[in-house]
């Protein structure tokens, strides 16, 4: 999920700057444990410095005045330090730790060497595309709070300091070009509109001035009319030209460079960084072709539980015929954005008191829908998630794309619900951010096989919940798991059997009732974020796999209450890790026995 996005599997909350220390739990801690806890701490203060966008957006406001140093030399430096502490952390004596110690231990080591091994194939010259880079630098505010003077200068100085930073990833794209690092130009082709957003003619019409916009109250109003003087001042003589700059090498140097066909397979090194890729997503030893035929296995499963449907609904007519059925009849979409949004929160409004039943432990932390802001929509998804933060002041968000809603399906808003809201996304991630006995890395990262196999599992749990009761809304849940399974045909597709786009979207439209705009966004997103999108099926098929282990090895004692409390206990973890997280808790279960014959 961008130089940035691309990088980072990495889903967050709110970090406080400085944690008070528990003594008492130090009692009895091993020298190497408090050595680990040590390095782990100071790490993740290394982390807020040098990604303080990350900082702001999970509440450390300590680097609010900049943004991550995108400098050839900046990028060797992390890369240095990151060598240097998985050098320290191989020497501490593991068998002096505890089992969480250890585990700790292996993950961030873990961690490590995922950035150093990407690192080595250069990831980072591709620090812009569609979905993320400098051009949408303006979201970030709308993660903040400004509330004080401090708020509004801390976010000024950041307006003053954007232009170097724009210039440094103009210096990566030009270094990206001779590399042959670059993004093929149908997904580029989308980046110079999204620019031209950014260069207005008036500065406080720019999405950057929006903070200036509601100054509160209680700071003054010679302060508020300063603020918004030198905000707009900063914006005109500063930021407005620097997006200039960067709009003329997209479109007169990047542009031309970009590769016509899509897919990894064509930089160098392609197929070894795909691989990499795949490994890091799934947290699995699984080879691209592996997984591409774990796809089609799985397409063909869904593909006939969705005939089952088609049957049930006594459609006359092909498959193929029933997905043009749903794509064009007008009774199955809104024509009115608000409309959709009003039935997003409905659905919501159905999810929430039926939770009880399949958890025992809810998260503190509340949940708001909204509508995704309209200069991203029409090259974004169709949801996506933003969580709380940790001081509860922020809720964690669900945003829902309005954007041509005559092209967003009913039947879809209870399975993409279930996923991004509750039990998905924001039950799984809070309840994380709970967790105090974890490291922040572990608290405020993620494993996005875990993570999003938990989305994928939580849309199967409608059935559980008392949702999918309109058979047309069932294959709606049907044809997002279809959606999951078919990426990993076209990912690995695209990226190492060299498929084209056009093939890709073809077979994305064969098998879902999708529209052809969610399509072809989905076919870009994949290829600019290449093995992100095997996390999905591959996460979920193991958390299932899991479940029905259980199942049969508890039988009439099975609680799911339970099993969702041995999945989700120790937050997100690769899938080894989860596997041998259920087998302890069955292992330790009272009262084990066979099902009933």
């Amino acid at each position: 999920m961008t130089g940035r996005l691309l990088l980072s599997a990495v889903v967050g909350a709110i970090v406080a700057a400085e944690e008070p220390v528990d003594l008492m739990a130090a009692v009895g801690r091993t020298a190497a444990e408090r050595e680990l806890d040590e390095l782990l701490s100071a790490e993740w203060d290394r982390q807020m410095r040098e990604s303080p966008e990350w900082a702001s957006r999970l509440g450390d406001l300590r680097f609010n005045r900049r943004w991550t140093d995108l400098s050839p030399e900046a990028i060797d430096r992390r890369r240095q330090a990151d060598q240097g502490m998985l050098a320290r952390l191989k020497q501490i004596e593991t068998d002096q730790l505890s089992e969480l110690s250890r585990l700790n231990l292996r993950l961030y080591q873990g961690e490590l060497q995922i950035r150093l091994d990407e690192h080595r194939f250069k990831a980072y010259l591709l620090p812009i595309n569609q979905l993320d880079g400098v051009q949408d630098a303006n979201s970030l505010a709308d993660a903040l709070r400004f509330e004080t003077r401090r708020d509004f200068e801390d976010w000024i100085h950041r307006l003053r300091a954007l232009p170097k930073s724009i210039d440094q990833v103009i210096v990566l794209l030009r270094e990206g070009i001779k590399s042959g690092i670059v993004y093929p130009r149908v997904v580029i082709q989308r980046v110079p509109p999204q620019i031209e957003k950014q260069i207005v003619r008036e500065p406080k019409h720019s999405l950057f001035y929006k903070p200036f916009r509601s100054i509160p109250d209680d700071i003054s109003s010679l302060d508020a009319d300063r603020f918004g003087l030198e905000a707009a001042a900063q914006l005109r003589t500063r930021v407005i030209p620097a997006y200039r700059r960067l709009l003329a090498v997209v479109r007169d140097e990047y542009l031309p460079a970009s590769h016509d066909a899509v897919g990894v397979w064509q930089m160098p090194s392609g197929r070894g960084f795909y691989a990499h890729r795949a490994r890091r997503y799934t947290t699995t030893e699984l080879t691209p072709d592996e997984i591409h035929e774990i796809g089609l296995r799985e397409v063909r499963r869904i593909r006939g539980e969705m005939q089952k449907i088609v049957q049930e609904l006594a459609f006359e007519g092909t498959f193929a015929g029933f997905l043009e059925h749903l794509r064009t009849d007008r009774s199955h979409y809104f024509s009115n954005p608000n409309d959709l949004l009003a039935a997003y929160r409905e659905c919501c409004k159905r999810i929430d008191p039926e939770l009880p039943k399949l958890f025992h432990r809810l998260p503190k932390f509340r949940y708001g829908i909204e509508p995704i802001p309209s200069n991203k929509a029409p090259d974004t998804t169709t949801a996506y998630y933003r969580p709380p933060s940790g001081d509860g002041r922020r809720p964690g968000t669900y945003f829902v794309n309005l954007y041509k809603p005559e092209a967003r399906p009913k039947f879809e808003i209870e399975a993409l619900s279930l996923h991004e809201s509750v039990p998905g996304h924001h039950l799984q991630i809070s309840l994380a951010m709970e967790l105090d006995n974890l490291p922040q890395f572990r608290r405020y990262g993620g494993f996005t096989a875990f993570v999003e196999g938990w989305g994928l599992y939580s849309e199967k749990l409608g059935e559980e919940l008392g949702l999918y009761r309109d058979p047309y809304s069932k294959f709606g849940q049907l044809t997002y798991e279809m959606w999951r399974a078919v990426r990993l045909v076209v990912d690995t597709g695209m990226h190492v059997k060299r498929w084209s786009r056009r093939r890709a979207i073809d077979f994305f439209a064969d098998h879902t009732a999708k529209s052809l705009l969610d399509i072809e966004n989905e076919i870009d997103r994949y290829i600019v974020w290449p093995g992100q999108a095997l996390a999905y099926k591959i996460g979920e098929m193991k958390i299932r796999e899991l479940r029905a282990r259980a199942e049969t090895a508890l039988g009439d004692d099975f609680d799911v209450r339970d099993f969702h409390d041995a999945v989700l206990k120790n937050g997100a973890v690769p899938l080894d890790v989860l596997e041998q997280q259920v087998a302890d808790w069955l292992a330790t279960e009272p009262d084990l026995r066979s099902p009933k014959e």
